[in-house]
Order: C-alpha cells, then structure tokens, then sequence
C-alpha cells in the first residue's frame, strides 16, 4: 500500500491546548488518530473568524477532523489541497508556489487537487468555506506559507534523526534535506519517519531576499489541460448510471405550478421521469430526467405548464428606473454627513444621474450539480464557491445531518459570484431533484444542467442602481459640496453577511469606495429598495458603478476647474493614500501621458479605483468612430503589494479589462417586463468578445508587503477611464452603462 506523508495548517499562533479540549484527545493523541484515518501525519489547528467578517469570530472554534493540505508520497511528488474554487482565477498555481516556497520544493515536484467540504478548509479570515472578496492570496498568503515551513522543519527533523545529526546542520533544496557528510535524502524517502516528528510550534518564513518561486512569473499548472481539452470540469462530470435533468423553471421569479401536461415529454425516447419539484424563492418547476442532455432538454420543450404568479410582483424596468430616478431625488439611510452649505452659491456646478442596469454573470460554463442521494448519504459534484454552505443547505433539503454530505469541488468554467451564493439555489435545486426521483422509486445520481438560457434568465443579477449627484466647485476649481444619493437593492440582506454588511439601513457593498481616496466633503445617503428580482454579487461588487460614477465625476470636475485630470487627482488625493498615487503615477509613466503625442482621432482617458485592498489605476487611448467607441490601448498601473504570481496578475487584469468593457457594449443589460427577463442567450445579452479586446500592458509597484486582493480589482476604473476619453472626443459626458453616446 502506497503511503503518502499528510499535513494541514492554518496560519496564526494556536496553543496546543486548542486541540486538546474538545473531544477528551491529548495532542498527541489527535495526531496519531490523524495518522490512522489520514495515512500520515496531520497538523490540527482551528480558523478563527476575523477581518471584514468580524461576526464569525463568534462561532466556536473546531478542532479540525483529520485531513489534509498537503501530500508528499515516495516518488517526491508534493499535491497540494486548494481551499479554494479554481474558476479561472489561478489558485491552483498560486497557492502550490506559497507552500513550495518554504517547503523547499523544486517546481516540477508541485501538483494540486481542490478541497472537499470540509471545516478545516475554511478562509482564515472569513471564517468559512469560500472562494469569494478576493481573498484566497490576501488570506491565505501566511498560512500556505506556514504549512510549507513546517513541513519542512519536521521534514529536518526526521533526516537529522536518521542521521544522528543536529537539525542544525542540515539544509534542504529542491525536495531533498542535505546532511554535513553528504548525506541527501528526498522528501518522499523521509516521509514516514517524518510522520514521528512533534509538530513545531513557531517557524521562521523564508526572507523576501531568498525567494525562489513567490514574486516569479509562473506558468499555470492547469493551462496545458485547458488548451488541450482534457481539462474536467463540472459540466463533464458524469458518474457510471448518471441520468441528466433539466428543468423548467417559472418566468416570474418565485411563480408556482398552476398545472402542467407532460404527456409529450414523456412520449420522447430517453425521458424516464417528469417531476415536480421545490425550487428557489418558494417557487415550483418539472424536472425532465432522461437518459441524456438531449432528450430532457426536448422533453421540457414538450411540457404545457399553466404558471401561477398570483400577487406576486412583476418587475418592469422602465417602470423600476422612473421609481429609483425619483427616490433618487430625496435623502435616504444616512452614510456619510459634511457641510454642504456652498452648494447652492458655488459658482460652478454639476448636477447627474447615472442609471446602472442589472447584469448576469455569465460563466463560459453554465451552472450544474451532480447528486447521488441514497437514504443514508448525500454526495455533490459540482463547482462552488460556497462548500459549506452548500454543504449545509443540501443536508437541510435531503432531510440528512451535515456529516452525511460531501461536496466535491469540480473545476469551474468562470462564476464571477454566480457559484457563490448564500441560498445554495442550484445545489438545492439539483438536490430537490434527486430526492423527487428517489421519491418516485428510482435510485442513482442526478445531474441537473443549466443551458445558457436557464442561465442568464435564471436570476442572481447584479443589481440596478440610480445614482444622484450635485456637486459645487467653487472659483478655484476645488469641490467645496457634493451632495449623493445612491438607490439599488441590497445583495446582503437575508444573507449570513446581513448582521454586520448592513448598518443603519444601508448595505456596505451599495456605498463601497464612495468619495475616496478624494478628499471632498460629500453628504452621502442611500435607499435600499425591495423588489421580486434575485440580486448577488458580481465580480468587484459596488464598485461596478461606485468606481464609474466617482471617476467620472472628478473627472468632470477636473474639466470645470480647467486642470490637467490626472493633476486634479493628484491634488485631491489625501496623503494617506500612498499606494493610489504610486499607482496612478506608475501608469501614467509607462503610458507616456502628456509626454506622447496620440494618433489623430484618440485621446487618453484616467480613472483609478481600490477595491479589496488593491489600487489600479489605468490609462487608456480610445477613439469614436461614426458614433462607436473603440478602446485601442490600456496601461495598468496595479498596488497589490507582494506580486506573488506576477503571470496570475497580468491575467487577472487583462480578464478584468474585456469584462469591463462589455459592461460598455449595447446591449448589456438585463431588463425585465411584467415580471419576466427579456435576455436570452449572448444574442440579446452583450458579452466581450476576442474583437472588442485592447491591447494590455499591466505594471506592478514593487512591494514586499503582504500580498492584497486581485481577482476583482481591475474590473472597476476601466470603463470610467474608456467613458472619460470618448468626452475628451466627443464632449459628451456618459451617465450610464451600457455606453449610450446617441441619448448623452
């Protein structure tokens, strides 16, 4: 049997009387238990909640189960177990290069696996399982470390005991601990006695100046399997006996069945089942379960259902934005407060609305989930964001304990927040299906599949919004009042995150990055609005139209006070914020602004924004022609501190960008009328496509500080830096997205 040396970590300083007190196990006897059940040595430690989720520190603090974070088997090979979702975003590079960095480990030893469900692979500062907040290097930059040292330690120990040597003495490189008498040993050879080794208590991380792997542009571990197809992701999973389903599901949301006829779909060949089922929101939808695809597809197509909306409401758009436009009028749940007495005798003024409409997210891959349900056990294949949470909510939908269910996290074609959501829709949809089946004397798993169209009309939408601005400048060009009013739909509210993300009825994310890092005396106010369209987050959250309309606006203002844009900035911007000024600077150096004439027919466009702890700051050359923007260079100047993969990051950007601008693009808005979603499929959604892509050059400041967020923060300043550049061609000041030169 095949023996494989097994360790977990988390970061932080935990007394070894955290493992002892919970369930009667010495220390000692926690680790040997974790031998047994593991096949190798594991190293127990609890995840206390903090940071921006302050309330999880709340909960108690788990002595983790056995398991593990890393596995170093006899032929020197190292897999790493990522606590995370990888869905395009890198963490299955990154997080191996953090524990290979004082692991000691040469790169081509390094391989990974995605975690489980699993309490000891909860975010170390969110206190649970997620991929979310852009946190996985932020968060987890410490305790990958950490796992690596230790292992490494442990790794000496052992060789310095075979050896009758000191610890000391020894060293290691590329895998192998190297003795005083030329002795060498890989870390497979020592991987059982290493399981003998006390787990240390402190360990000393690898100095910045000696690093061999954090800071170097390295080459994803998945892209060759992406580039050649044998890649699995969730949507190829197909267990031995899988029957697929497809369902139909209301076209208001949270419509029941009124009654339906499925005759027709049952008469196509391949369909064994037409049920029923629970959906999200309290509604109703059948479930076509088949032998394939194909046939449940077409046996939904088949169905005659008669809905019942009863009195629920029916969202229109055109309707929701004449409401939102005049709440937006009037004060609401106070944010900030500052004198705004100059507004009125200001002798310049601007006065905006910006409308922001709601968004699908869109994966390349639709949402799926895999459930073999028996009486006993609940297993889930699929990719999620949320693993526990999922976890729990389809234990509460099997009628099953929590220890009774498994998610296995699959390999995910995108998410941007889609797979994250605190209701579990499609986990518990997919399972609410299996148990209908089961119900009707069938056995065996269950694979729910989304198509595009079930997608984009099946909710979870970044929200709309109406922002309301009137700012006076006075005569020497400095703003001296900005009053705003912000209204939108809370994505925190009935959520875990409601208790402490909405204060004083205001929702955090609604307002995020508002006024900074500027310093303006802005009176900011918000209303949350409760309406029957499912709302999430969406890749960088608020700051899809916090960053737009704040960049915007300086930018205006910059205009009326006759000031170089980037100038303007400069001066409004508070000392304190350092980073955004090396940022800005970085890009507009390596851009050439003011410095380098343009091609006739462009301008340059700046916009800046932080968001999850990283500042990026883009200067862009764009041109109008017949009416159609076209956007032709960006130079990104990008403070996340600790570049620790700088390939990940200039991937990041570069994904960031043509996201953003099909934020830009006619057509990308989700509107509704009488209740129903008017998009379909990328034929009436607008996604970016390899044409609407500029050429991208991404720039880091050099840092040593601990690594800060950047799956999302490239996103935001980009389309008000593209909006600022099509006035400088046009003079037309841009109050929305998607772009709308013709109505500006």
């Amino acid at each position: 049997m095949k023996k494989e040396w097994i360790t977990d970590s988390t970061p932080a300083p935990v007394a070894a009387a955290a493992v002892n007190s919970d369930n009667g196990l010495s220390r000692r006897g926690f680790l040997k238990a974790g031998a047994l059940a593991g096949g190798g040595l594991v190293l127990g430690f609890m995840i206390p909640g903090a940071g921006r989720f302050a309330n999880a520190a709340d909960a108690p603090k788990p002595v983790y189960a056995p398991n593990a974070f890393l596995r170093i088997a006899p032929d020197n090979t190292v897999t790493v177990v990522v606590n995370r979702l990888e869905f395009g975003q890198g963490v299955n590079t990154s997080l191996p290069m953090l524990i290979a960095e004082d692991l000691d480990c040469d790169w081509s030893q390094m391989r990974s696996e995605l975690a489980p469900s699993g309490d000891i692979y909860k975010d170390p500062v969110f206190g649970m399982q997620i991929t979310g907040g852009s946190g996985t290097i932020a968060h987890s930059y410490i305790q990958y470390r950490e796992i690596g040292a230790k292992a490494r330690m442990m790794l000496i120990s052992a060789a310095a005991e075979r050896w009758k040597v000191t610890p000391a003495q020894c060293r290691t490189a590329k895998g192998f601990v190297m003795g005083p008498n030329a002795q060498k040993a890989s870390y497979g050879e020592l991987a059982d006695a290493a399981m003998q080794q006390p787990l240390p208590q402190t360990v000393a991380l690898k100095p910045s100046k000696e690093f061999k792997l954090i800071g170097k542009p390295t080459r994803r571990m998945d892209a060759r399997a992406k580039s050649n197809g044998k890649q699995q992701f969730g949507i190829d999973f197909m267990p031995p006996n899988t029957k697929v389903a497809v369902v139909a599901r209301p076209p208001v949301f949270g419509a029941k069945v009124a009654k339906f006829d499925a005759s027709a779909a049952r008469a196509i060949k391949g369909v064994v089942e037409v049920l029923e089922v629970p959906l999200d929101r309290g509604a109703r939808g059948i479930a076509v379960i088949a032998d394939g695809y194909w046939p449940a597809k077409t046996g939904r197509d088949a169905l005659v259902i008669d809905w019942d909306a009863g009195s629920l409401e029916k969202v229109s758009s055109t309707a929701q934005l004449a409401a939102f436009t005049a709440l937006a009028k009037t004060a609401g749940a106070v944010v900030k407060t500052s004198d705004i007495s100059q507004l009125a005798a200001a002798p310049k003024k601007i006065a905006a609305v910006y409308e922001f409409p709601y968004l699908a997210h869109a994966p390349m891959e639709p949402l799926n989930c895999v459930v073999d349900l028996t009486a006993t056990a609940c297993t889930i294949w699929t990719g999620t964001q949320f693993p526990g949470g999922d976890q729990a909510a389809a234990a509460a939908a099997a009628g099953l304990k929590i220890d009774q269910v498994t998610v296995h996290t699959m390999m995910a074609g995108g998410g941007f927040g889609r797979r994250g959501v605190p209701a579990a829709d499609y986990v518990t949809e997919a399972v609410n299906v299996a148990k209908a089946y089961r119900a009707a004397g069938k056995s065996g798993p269950i694979k729910v599949v989304w198509s595009r169209e079930d997608d984009i009309r099946g909710g979870y939408y970044r929200p709309s919004h109406v922002h309301r601005a009137d700012i006076g400048i006075g005569a020497d060009g400095k703003i001296v009042a900005w009053d705003h009013s912000i209204v939108g739909q809370s994505i925190m509210t009935g959520t875990m995150f409601e208790g402490f993300g909405v204060k004083n009825g205001v929702d955090s994310t609604m307002v995020e990055g508002m006024g900074e890092p500027y310093a303006v005396p802005m009176n900011l106010t918000a209303h949350i609005v409760k309406t029957n369209v499912p709302v999430l987050w969406w890749r960088s959250v608020g700051s899809t139209h916090t960053a737009f309309v704040m960049e915007t606006l300086i930018d205006e203002a910059a205009h009326a006070a006759g000031v170089d844009p980037v100038a303007y900035r400069k001066a409004l911007i508070d000392p304190k914020h350092a980073r955004h000024l090396a940022a800005l600077d970085l890009a507009v150096a390596k851009s050439g602004y003011g410095k380098r004439k343009l091609a006739k027919g462009r301008a340059w466009g700046v916009a800046m924004h932080e968001s999850f702890n990283t500042v990026v700051a883009y200067v862009v050359e764009a041109s109008v022609s017949n009416g159609v923007p076209t956007l032709h260079n960006v130079f990104a100047g990008v403070h996340c501190n600790l570049a620790v993969n700088p390939l990940t990051i200039e991937a990041q950007v570069q994904g960031a960008v043509l996201m953003a601008v099909g934020t830009t693009l006619p057509g990308a808005a989700i509107t509704l009328k009488d209740g129903v979603v008017e998009q379909q499929n990328f034929g009436d959604y607008t996604v970016a496509r390899m044409t609407d892509m500029p050429k991208v050059e991404v720039f880091t400041v050099a840092s040593n500080d601990a690594p800060t967020g950047m799956g999302e923060p490239g996103l935001p300043p980009l389309a008000p830096a593209f909006a600022n550049a099509i006035f400088k061609l046009t003079g037309k000041r841009l109050r929305k997205l998607p772009f709308d030169l013709a109505s500006a």
